[in-house]
């Protein structure tokens, strides 16, 4: 038996776990659970654990629905707030009965993409901005309660919020998730954690932790934790932003301190590769209707294709390296929401970036104007193309690009585009308040 699985093993007889959940997620980004007990381990290590895949969402078809999951060891953390911290977790890949990866598998779609790039020579580094709002709590029948009228950076030093932040640092950092930053974000009630920078499929893993850890802990306080992209109008949403970085034999591949901004060709390249691919790539890191509602001019979230150094407007931001880490070269991708599956969001921005740099893109000048305040008729002066403005929009041109059908393949590629058609033709009969109240009186 490996290591790692000796190193398991002896964990749970240590800690005397008494319950280990095997976790995986569906195409969307929903995190999925099987239990099993200590006395399975050996088993679900040497064969996995054989599940109905049809009963998963964007998996099998019932005609050929058996899949199997397979523990990760490396993964393996136990989860402090549950059941005293006598239940641990792993993550699975899913496999088919054959043993070949199984094709709507989101991390097997990431470590597919990772792969590639390690090939070319380089290996993906994520560090995201989550953003979420605590509310009185979930009901969707009423709007959502804030908990505090508070704004960027205030220092609420008695509320519920600051405490559920401290003690949600406390559980990630116990779990192996290192935590950059944290404070109160722009919006009332919003919040944002930052996380330390780690290689892509460790982070992919980490967000999903993180989206758990924040809602089970708020529910321990009797509030409510939301990653909806724009859950109040006329405030700020909430984004998810990617710092990225590909590091090589040589260190930090998008470091060049004789370049401008300090970006090598290779930065330069990816960057091209993120912006020429971005209105093809958005509904996979924008997935929902109303992420576009995020995605809107006034709002300090990106609408313009652009980039640029301190211009916080763009869609890329290269942020200023200190001068004594170069490992600290990235660039920030803004458009993210925290209702993305990390997985297929970091598999399509991967392919983007590396087609940037195996077909030597050329990057774009920089715009250093506001683009917040940037008409259609000026960006088109400027030769600047927008996002996708709303999902059925972003969908088309997903539909029509070649480069993310073969990030996610055949099988999730459909899925997505039928699920997603679906949601959007249920937007589109739905009568909303808004319009009740704006039509219902004068027609």
């Amino acid at each position: 038996m490996e290591p790692q699985f000796d190193y398991v093993l002896k964990a749970v007889e240590e800690r005397q776990v008494r319950l280990i959940r095997l976790w995986f997620t569906d195409v969307l980004g929903q995190l999925k659970s099987v239990a099993i007990s200590p006395a399975e381990l050996d088993s679900a290590f040497e064969e996995g654990v054989h599940f109905d895949g049809s009963a998963i969402d964007g998996f099998s078809r019932v005609q050929e629905s058996d899949v199997i999951a397979k523990p990760d060891p490396s993964t393996f953390e136990l989860m402090p707030w549950a059941d005293g911290g006598s239940t641990g977790r792993m993550f699975c890949d899913i496999s088919n009965p054959d043993g070949t990866a199984f094709s709507g598998d989101p991390r097997h779609i990431l470590k597919r993409n990772l792969r590639e790039a390690e090939a070319n020579g380089y290996a993906l580094f994520v560090a995201p901005e989550m953003e979420f709002f605590y509310f009185a709590d979930g009901n969707p029948n009423h709007q959502p309660e804030l908990l505090d009228s508070g704004s960027f950076f205030d220092l609420t030093t008695s509320d519920v919020a600051s405490d559920l932040r401290r003690r949600t640092i406390s559980v990630l950092e116990a779990m192996s998730i290192p935590v950059e930053y944290s404070f109160h974000e722009d919006s009332p009630s919003q919040h944002e954690i930052d996380l330390r920078y780690t290689d892509a499929l460790t982070m992919a893993d980490q967000i999903m932790t993180f989206r758990l850890v924040v809602r089970e802990l708020a529910l321990e306080r009797d509030r409510y934790a939301s990653f909806m992209p724009k859950p109040i109008a006329g405030i700020q949403g909430s984004g998810m932003h990617l710092h990225l970085s590909l590091f090589g034999e040589h260190g930090n591949a998008f470091h060049d301190p004789e370049a401008e901004y300090g970006l090598s060709e290779v930065g330069r390249a990816f960057t091209a590769g993120l912006l020429r691919h971005a209105r093809e790539i958005t509904a996979v890191t924008n997935q929902l209707v109303n992420s576009y509602k995020r995605l809107v001019n006034g709002f300090e979230a990106p609408v313009w294709i652009s980039w640029a150094q301190q211009n916080r407007s763009a869609l890329v931001r290269v942020p200023v390296t200190r001068v004594d880490k170069p490992s600290s070269t990235r660039i920030e991708y803004r458009s993210p929401d925290p209702s993305c599956n990390p997985y297929l969001a970091f598999s399509v921005l991967v392919a983007a970036g590396m087609k940037g740099i195996t077909e030597g893109y050329e990057l774009p000048g920089e715009l250093k104007q506001n683009l917040n305040e940037l008409s259609a008729s000026e960006a088109g002066k400027l030769g600047v193309s927008a996002l996708p403005a709303s999902l059925a929009e972003a969908l088309d041109e997903m539909e029509r690009s070649e480069l993310v059908q073969e990030a996610l393949g055949d099988h999730i590629f459909e899925w997505f585009l039928r699920n997603k058609r679906s949601e959007w033709a249920d937007y589109k009969a739905h009568v909303s308040p808004w319009e009740l109240q704006r039509y219902l009186p004068s027609w």
